[in-house]
């Protein structure tokens, strides 16, 4: 017999490195917008840490940002801050 209990184990263990990928439309401030609503809760957020690709029609660009993440509020609060943006049509 197995136990089917959901673990109560968090699925992230913090601090943790942490990949965000974010999609938008093609625009060229879209990187700047991302930067800019990120790094209020990542003080050390470098441009480095963001890799953009344009989608093969050219229409819309998604950009991986690899961040160093010190606890879960932290990333929810990112998460808020891209979410809640008009120029985000979806964070991961």
């Amino acid at each position: 017999m197995t136990d089917k209990t959901p673990s109560t184990e968090p699925l992230l263990k913090f601090p943790c490195e942490f990949t965000i990928k974010i999609f938008g439309e093609m625009a060229p401030d879209f990187e700047q917008i991302i930067y800019d609503l990120i790094k209020p809760y990542a003080p050390n957020l470098s441009s480095g840490a963001m890799q953009s690709r344009i989608s093969e029609n050219g229409k819309y660009l998604s950009i991986s940002v690899t961040l160093f993440i010190e606890s879960r509020e932290q990333l929810d609060n990112i998460y808020i801050a891209l979410t809640q943006s008009p120029k985000v049509l979806m964070a991961l």
